[in-house]
């Protein structure tokens, strides 16, 4: 309960914080409350709350439902933890390549709540995104370690779990819970980053073993790497942990220490477009980019492209012939992407802060086109998304986000503006398909603002 208290303390304190590498052990590791009440839900097949109901409020029914017992048995409390997706503004595919990322934290969360069993040794998880599956794990089988193929919503919770024990020494004990998110799947918006922040920081609050904010993203992050096969960077665990309203967060990957980057000015939003075009990144197109730019940094003998600029890498290629590991030109356009990213994410951030609009999303832009052409981690889908809205009035620029090969794209535009541009992306879209005879698919659309990170509270069951 101090732990709450504290919390609170320190979330009326924010402002005064400035997160950097040398500070980030003092800062919150909960900002903001969840405030639940007690009611019964379930979300449809798409992951939206049905009666809008929170997925921290379904999560709760369910618990109840599931676990929450009757006269002496009942439950008296339940920790309800909660960790949001990202949306990243600008600097993609650089998060690995110790370069600078702009994300900010969206409105949509997962809801991990759950309470401690008598058997220590057992977990019983139940998904209630959908269908309500139920699944039971057991630290005494050896299964509980396997990385399933392909990757199971389970495999995350299942990995910070394992992670708690074996990196950071702390018993797990067996516990019933209940993970209900509203993130899209598959949309670039960072799903599998908020249920495993959101699972981490519930294990926090049950274990009673508060983690450094950085080691709690790092953590998270080696679960993508070991458990579910995406060898990602740090940007999305990261930006659900210290994501705050109304800011973006530049974040330096190599430091791990962000700015704030204000975003206050009503008159202009960001706009997410979600595609519906699924990607799946373990299927190697991810890491066939990340061998790339390894390739090229050890070719140059250094550390990450972070230390390259645009005008080291022009050089580099114009005297490949001399050069005694000359750069392919799949890897000279990979790192072009890359340096120039980085570059572009920079000058993004100091427009935004001095709403300068129309030079950011000439930035944008650049980024889209840099992403299609050099990276091609694009798709046709998305490709018409991003072209519908830079030709649409009010909208400043446009760009994929996310890791690609589908997902979303964001669009920062005049508020005034929002609704024509999603009607005028709808029929575009509608044309792309119909076009290519094919089956049309709707884009879904959500006006998010800057949101706050991760966060816990004890909830009294009635």
């Amino acid at each position: 309960q101090s732990l709450m208290e504290a919390t609170a303390q320190t979330n009326r304190d924010s402002t005064l914080v400035k997160a950097t590498a040398g500070l980030t052990a003092l800062y919150a590791i909960y900002k903001g409350l969840v405030r639940a009440s007690n009611v019964k839900g379930q979300c449809n097949a798409k992951g939206d709350p049905k009666g809008g109901k929170t997925p921290t409020e379904i999560a709760l029914g369910l618990f109840e439902k599931h676990f929450g017992g009757k006269g002496e048995n009942k439950l008296a409390q339940v920790i309800a933890a909660k960790a949001p997706g990202r949306v990243n503004l600008i600097g993609e595919h650089v998060d690995y390549n110790m370069g600078f990322v702009m994300p900010i934290a969206i409105n949509k969360y997962t809801a991990v709540v759950g309470a401690r069993c008598a058997d220590d040794d057992k977990f019983t998880l139940v998904n209630g995104r959908a269908d309500g599956t139920v699944v039971k794990l057991d630290w005494n089988r050896s299964d509980f370690f396997e990385n399933s193929r392909p990757v199971k919503w389970h495999n995350y919770v299942r990995g910070v779990a394992a992670l708690f024990e074996s990196d950071r020494k702390v018993k797990v004990p067996g516990f019933r819970a209940v993970v209900v998110g509203n993130v899209p799947l598959g949309g670039g918006l960072s799903s599998s980053a908020a249920l495993e922040v959101a699972t981490a920081t519930f294990l926090e609050n049950l274990c009673k073993a508060s983690m450094n904010p950085v080691e709690k993203a790092q953590l998270c992050q080696k679960v993508e790497h070991t458990w579910c096969g995406v060898p990602c960077g740090i940007m999305d665990q990261y930006a659900s942990v210290f994501g705050e309203e109304q800011t973006a967060m530049l974040i330096d990957c190599k430091s791990l220490s962000y700015e704030a980057v204000p975003i206050r000015d009503g008159s202009i939003a960001f706009l997410i477009v979600n595609s519906n075009v699924k990607h799946a990144l373990v299927d190697g197109a991810y890491k066939k980019r990340k061998a790339s730019c390894d390739s090229v940094a050890a070719k140059l003998q250094l550390s990450s492209l972070r230390e390259l600029t645009p005008a080291q890498l022009e050089v580099e290629w114009k005297g490949r012939s001399e050069a005694k590991e000359a750069l392919t030109e799949l890897e000279y356009r990979r790192a072009k992407h890359v340096v120039n990213e980085i570059d572009r994410t920079s000058r993004a951030a100091a427009l935004l802060k001095t709403n300068k609009y129309e030079a950011m999303g000439q930035l944008m832009n650049q980024s889209h086109a840099s992403l299609r052409d050099l990276y091609e981690v694009s798709c046709p889908e998305l490709d018409v998304l991003v072209k519908t809205a830079q030709g649409t009035d009010g909208v400043y620029g446009a760009r994929m986000t996310g890791a690609g090969f589908g997902g979303s794209i964001v669009v920062l535009l005049k508020t005034s503006a929002v609704e024509t541009v999603k009607i005028e992306i709808q029929r575009k879209y509608k044309e792309f398909f119909s076009s290519a005879g094919k089956e049309a698919i709707e884009p879904t659309f959500l006006l998010s603002p800057a949101s706050e990170g991760a966060s816990a509270v004890l909830h009294k069951l009635k």
